[in-house]
């Protein structure tokens, strides 16, 4: 017999679990499933007792033979395949595919890549968890019946293509329901009415906000209840009622879980969920730090508990003490309470090493890597650190029997927020302080502003606030979330704008169809509970057969009298009509969907062909016509921004506008393109807040295809070849130099020219927009 096999999923992993163990082990990897249920057919005997019918992944045959042949000849296998259901089961297909004997096979794995945990999880084998098996195949059957059974009848019914599904069709719902929301809102009036104040002898004012009779709060909603107030008390004293001085704490946020982090990512750095969990699992298998050899940078990412290792815990205490002081240090460890439907088996995601600072490793990390290891590292270390503590004061200020209210909040302890703080977006610090106030001082009324509002309708919502209501509704798993997402996109359910989710005519259409015909499946707490018994099963307390019987009956009954309901019935999707109107013909046009995307199309087709591809609006004004800028899609696919009026005042550019102005000038901000927080600045070249092109962060290539420093380069090329744009356009990114090193000279450096065909400096190996 030979070396012993440990079979991983991804060869990045392999390749540094085998550093670890040494000459004694050869690591292999699956590359994932090697066995699934067959794509062309349902795969599953549902008269014998849902038996399903596992086959080999076509073109998986090299890799199947390569770890067979692998296993014959070692004296013992270890499947170390990922922590959670999903791997389990891979686990097990490998044991079934393979032939694997059971008594050299055993079980282990890894909730971090580092060789301490490496060498003392290899020690800690174990059995195959069936519990985890059965719910992976349960959750695999479940959706493979209810995808496979009610997609031909989307087929036939609306359109072809669609699919449905338990996670995605209740996610679709979602954000239809908050479509619905809005569009059933009724705006309140309400009004804000504020006092301007200053202590007597002072010039310095601070602000007071109506809050309502002595006797009770109340609202005012009407110019009449305002004028009513403003008429009491415009002339009367005002007094301080009473003063409450206060140290207020707040405590910082659990470390990670799979949510938060998308929702982090999201908000914080603009990467979408896919993304995110695409850059984490880099970080999970490792990559090579500080010249040295591979090492795992981070837990598993696909956990829902907030669970840290007790050795985790001290030494970030040690680290924080040693680094911050111990006043920044509490006297006793924190530890976090994990949700009730969470499954709790891997620890909340951190840093491997605590001492393997984002600074220390920044040189050995891509810009994505280390913005999300930076995220992983400062939430987790402020997850242990002391309060924040806030000087708070609040003050009741009374006149002609009205009560105005005075709150400041100053920060007098930084704790936590020293190294991360989740709620930095939002104001902590409410204003200027207040004046030293006293029970009884009078004021003096310097203003009274009013302001009109009206209540706004709930927000539609984003990648991260969706993935929020369906953790906490107890729909999917962590493992689900950003694949649910991505699925309810690229099928054209649900589509961004912005940041925003807006549900499709398609989306709304099946939704409709879907609870008309098969409540159940788009049902919040049906979905919910049916996660409860996947978790049942996994504990062992309920058969993984009985939860597909119990489902199946309710569902095959429904589908078969929605089939007869809706014999010889096609249901038309409605056209989603837009502002825009045909050149040829005069009508509105409408959005079409093909193999390509959507675009927009004459609704008198075939007799008018007119079409054009959808142009979203951006944020701001052209800098040069004040028109609007849209976002527009070269020949190859690479995203730029041009004026509306292109064709007369020339403006593109590859930045990308905000939504802020310039505080000099008024022009409109830009920001770098790509992933992630960009700082915005002015591209006004007669602005003091001027940012040269040098200046913006991006790289070129020199002939030879190493990376120059930053130049400014040719702008983008629109249609109009008369045309000349004061836009400028950066060279490729870094990750796309790397895998097409240029062969051509970099293009030098213009006064906001075209580059000749296009070719001069190009995006993305020198494509310039059409």
């Amino acid at each position: 017999m030979g070396k012993s096999l440990v079979i991983v999923e991804s060869p990045a992993k392999a390749k540094t679990i085998e550093k670890y163990l040494g000459p004694e082990y050869r690591v292999s990897a699956s590359m994932g499933h090697l066995r699934d249920l067959p794509k062309s057919t349902l795969g599953v005997d549902i008269e014998a007792g849902f038996v399903p019918d596992y086959q080999p992944i076509p073109n998986r045959e090299e890799t199947i033979d390569k770890l067979r042949t692998e296993a014959a000849g070692a004296d013992r296998i270890f499947l170390a395949t990922d922590p959670d259901r999903e791997g389990e089961a891979i686990s097990w297909h490998l044991t079934e595919l393979l032939h694997l004997p059971p008594e050299r096979t055993v079980r282990v794995t890894f909730n971090e890549i580092t060789k301490k945990v490496v060498l003392e999880s290899i020690q800690k084998p174990r059995a195959i968890d069936m519990g985890l098996v059965d719910a992976q195949q349960a959750r695999r059957i479940l959706d493979r019946i209810v995808g496979y059974k009610l997609s031909p009848l989307l087929w036939t019914k609306i359109r072809r293509g669609l699919s449905a599904g338990r996670v995605q069709s209740v996610a679709v719902r979602l954000v239809v329901d908050r479509e619905e929301e809005i569009r059933a809102f009724q705006p309140r009036e309400y009004w804000l009415l504020d006092a301007h104040l200053s202590a007597e002898g002072q010039t310095d004012t601070f602000t007071a906000h109506y809050h309502g009779t002595e006797k009770k709060k109340q609202e005012l909603h009407s110019r009449a209840d305002v004028d009513a107030v403003i008429s009491a008390v415009k002339d009367a004293p005002f007094t301080v009622k009473t003063v409450k001085r206060a140290d207020k704490s707040r405590g910082p946020a659990a470390p990670f879980i799979t949510s938060t982090l998308q929702q982090e990512a999201s908000r914080r750095l603009n990467m979408t969920p896919r993304r995110t969990m695409a850059v984490a699992q880099a970080l999970y298998e490792g990559l090579p730090v500080d010249g040295q050899d591979s090492v795992g940078l981070i837990t598993y990412m696909r956990t829902d508990s907030l669970r840290v290792s007790a050795e985790a815990v001290t030494a970030a205490r040690s680290y924080i003490q040693r680094e911050y002081g111990k006043e920044y240090c509490p006297s006793q460890a924190r530890s976090f309470r994990t949700g009730k439907n969470a499954q709790d088996a891997h620890e909340a995601i951190r840093p491997s090493n605590v001492e393997l600072t984002p600074e220390r490793i920044r040189r050995s990390l891509t810009e994505e890597q280390y913005r999300l290891y930076r995220l992983i590292w400062r939430r987790f270390v402020a997850s242990q650190m002391a309060n924040a503590v806030y000087d708070s004061v609040a003050a009741d200020i009374v006149s002609a029997g009205h009560v105005f209210k005075a709150s400041a909040s100053q920060l007098k302890f930084p704790g936590f927020t020293k190294v991360y703080d989740s709620q930095k977006d939002e104001a902590e610090e409410k204003g200027p302080a207040l004046p030293p106030l006293q029970e009884g001082d009078g004021l003096l009324l310097r203003k009274l502003k009013e302001e009109q509002k009206f209540t706004q309708p709930p927000s539609r919502y984003t990648e991260d606030t969706l993935i929020r209501a369906l953790e906490e509704k107890g729909i999917g798993r962590p493992s689900t979330y950003a694949p649910t997402v991505s699925t309810i996109l690229d099928r054209e359910y649900v589509v961004k704008e912005g940041k925003l989710l807006r549900p499709t005519a398609l989306g709304e259409t099946v939704t409709k169809f879907m609870e008309d015909r098969f409540g159940n499946i788009v049902d919040v707490q049906f979905t919910a509970n049916m996660e409860a018994q996947l978790d049942q099963v996994e504990e062992g307390q309920k058969p993984w057969k009985t939860v597909l019987s119990d489902f199946y009956g309710d569902f095959s009954r429904t589908l078969e009298e929605a089939e007869t309901g809706l014999k010889g019935v096609r249901i038309k999707v409605p056209d989603e009509v837009t502002d825009e109107i045909c050149p040829n013909c005069g009508k509105n046009l409408v959005v079409k969907s093909s193999r390509f995307g959507r675009f927009l199309g004459c609704p008198g087709y075939p007799d008018c062909k007119f079409t054009k591809p959808i142009v979203i609006e951006m944020p701001g004004r052209c800098p040069k016509c004040s028109g609007r800028i849209l976002k527009r899609t070269s020949k190859k696919g690479y995203t730029y921004y041009a004026c509306e009026n292109v064709a007369d005042c020339g403006f593109i550019t590859w930045d990308v506008p905000v939504k802020d102005d310039c505080p000099e000038c008024g022009k409109t901000l830009f920001k770098r393109s790509g992933r992630g927080y960009r700082k915005p600045f002015c591209i006004n070249e007669e602005c003091p807040n001027f940012l040269p092109e040098d200046k913006r962060g991006y790289r070129k290539k020199n002939a030879d295809g190493a990376e120059a420093p930053a130049e400014a380069e040719s702008a983008p090329a629109e249609a109009d070849p008369g045309k000349k744009s004061s836009a400028k356009k950066p060279a490729p990114k870094n990750d796309a130099a790397k895998k097409a090193p240029a062969k051509k000279p970099a293009a030098k450096k213009t006064a906001a020219k075209k580059p000749s065909s296009g070719k001069s400096g190009g995006k993305k190996g020198g494509e310039a927009p059409a």
